[in-house]
């Protein structure tokens, strides 16, 4: 006979509302992406911001806040006068030399030896890749106009530029508050308490791994300049300042930023490409294996193989922003999963004690 469930019907309207949130998501993962840029630049500057208000009176955090906006906008101006100046005068040159910075890729050879069949298999590998650089320069460089007017028409996101800083202004004057906010919408008790402490292990884990992840793009960016400048290499400020945001975007940007490191040293007739290639490689063991493990402490602990699966599934979901967010997501839930099982272990277990009926009659009596 038919009828209504009520638990059916009610895990039928969950799973409808839990599609339509997702749906919901997905619409403006505009807009949320720019929130989580917000968040994490917030984390950025929250050191500094805490160092401010040290020396200054009161409990506000505004007028911390409002120091360090303006020695921002200072560093970035001096930064952008320095170093900007330079970055767009090596990219003129190099995109003016677009013609003759193929013809040289094309008839570039490779200078050294290997042994054995190493050297004939990287003969083989140079041949085609210069074959395949000689059958589509033309179509190479007959994509470069489009794309510097793909890269004007970015200019639209300098909203999202402007709105990110303020974004972060107030989630750094009132983050506590919105944090307790959200923790009251839960009633007292275990689960409370469970969110509290995800609010706390998210909150470490994203200061430590945003103000990690800005001290190593620092550093790559200076290494690359100064070395790069030492050695001769051409466009030296440019190549250390494309490496620089590259940096954030795990395993493939530093990947990304050697090919392009490597192929404008070519193409412009640098004569030492083998010792830039050594340095990168150089550079890359010291960085993972020396300087990452130091400033990333224990916040990030992910297997290599976890971080290579979401960056890739990251690319899949979300382009490069997918890219860039995947290893703190995953890290995420994995917080998540951990407070959820310890919650599970530390609930208390209820355990109702049945006593026996009675018997139906009373036992007779002895004689």
């Amino acid at each position: 006979m038919l009828g209504f469930d009520r638990k059916a019907a009610r895990w039928t309207w969950t799973a409808a509302m839990v599609l339509l949130l997702l749906r919901a998501i997905y619409e403006i993962r505009e807009t949320l992406f720019v929130l989580v840029i917000a968040i994490l630049f917030a984390y950025m500057l929250t050191p500094l911001v805490d160092l401010v208000n040290r020396f200054l009176p009161g409990k506000s955090r505004a007028p911390g806040l409002a120091i360090t906006y303006l020695l921002l906008v200072i560093t970035l101006v001096v930064l952008g006068i320095e170093i900007g100046t330079t970055v767009a005068e090596e990219a003129t040159s190099l995109i003016a030399k677009g013609p003759e910075f193929f013809r040289n890729l094309e008839a570039t050879h490779v200078n050294f030896t290997l042994p054995g069949y190493l050297e004939s298999l990287k003969g083989s590998l140079v041949g085609r890749i210069q074959g395949l650089l000689q059958a589509h320069s033309n179509d190479i460089l007959g994509y470069v106009p489009s794309a510097g007017l793909k890269l004007l028409s970015f200019s639209g996101y300098l909203l999202f530029v402007v709105l990110v800083p303020i974004i972060s202004f107030f989630l750094l004057k009132d983050g506590a508050d919105i944090r307790d906010s959200l923790v009251s919408m839960v009633a007292p008790g275990p689960r409370r308490d469970m969110w509290v402490n995800i609010f706390q292990d998210t909150n470490i884990l994203l200061g430590q791994y945003v103000r990690a992840m800005g001290l190593l793009c620092l550093a790559t960016f200076i290494v690359f300049a100064i070395v790069f400048s030492v050695f001769g290499v051409p466009y030296a400020i440019l190549l250390a300042a494309i490496a620089f945001p590259l940096e954030f975007i795990p395993l493939v940007g530093p990947l990304t930023a050697a090919i392009i490191i490597i192929v404008v040293t070519a193409a412009s007739g640098y004569p030492n490409v083998l010792a830039v290639l050594i340095f990168l490689g150089a550079y890359r063991l010291f960085q993972d294996y020396v300087l990452s493990p130091r400033v990333m402490a224990s916040g990030i602990e992910l297997h290599p193989l976890m971080v290579i699966l979401g960056v890739l599934a990251g690319e899949k979901l979300g382009g490069v922003p997918g890219m860039f967010l995947s290893v703190p997501a995953i890290a995420m839930v994995r917080v998540f999963y951990r407070r959820m099982v310890i919650a599970v272990a530390s609930a208390p277990i209820v355990t109702e004690l049945h006593e026996p009926p009675a018997p139906a009659h009373p036992p007779a009596e002895s004689a």
